[in-house]
């Protein structure tokens, strides 16, 4: 009772065409709409979140477009390029976070699949050539592992000597 005086008294305070009217319901349109807040209320929780896969799908999607735009100079591309900036800002604050694999040292206890190993005669050590799909991480907890292509020193046979 107390407190629809204060509103009352707030209501008096301002000039008479900014006074907002009372809702003219009935206690049985209250209640309506009090259940179906409430229906409303319920289906918004059971709500499925979106799934890690989808996530992941959707984060690989984005890193693509992002690396095939890399480098591009015609306008449109560049602006592409910042809203493809801008995605990939939002996912990280939301603690999605991609990890591109190219030139990273590799070993055989990394978790990477390895689509292939290819020899490489300019290399001194086993090196990750390309990241083929990047490792998804959701807030530290990996939910995609990341595909590359290896290159390994190239074999000095044939009688070959280091000079």
């Amino acid at each position: 009772m107390g407190d629809r005086r204060g509103e009352e008294a707030r209501q008096r305070k301002q000039h008479k065409e900014f006074r907002i009217a009372e809702p003219g319901l009935r206690e049985e349109e209250r209640a309506r709409l009090r259940d179906a807040l409430e229906q409303l209320s319920a289906v918004l929780t059971d709500a499925s979140p979106l799934s890690e896969s989808d996530l992941a799908e959707a984060a690989t999607a984005l890193w693509r477009a992002r690396r095939k735009l890399a480098g591009a100079q015609d306008r449109v591309a560049r602006q592409a390029g910042r809203f493809l900036s801008a995605s990939q800002d939002a996912l990280d604050a939301a603690g999605v976070a991609v990890q591109d694999h190219d030139r990273i040292p590799f070993g055989s206890g990394m978790a990477l699949e390895v689509l292939l190993f290819q020899d490489e005669p300019d290399l001194d050590v086993e090196r990750v050539v390309e990241t083929v799909r990047p490792s998804i991480y959701l807030t530290g907890r990996r939910i995609q592992m990341g595909q590359v292509i290896v290159g390994r020193p190239a074999a000095r046979g044939n009688g070959e000597t280091d000079a």
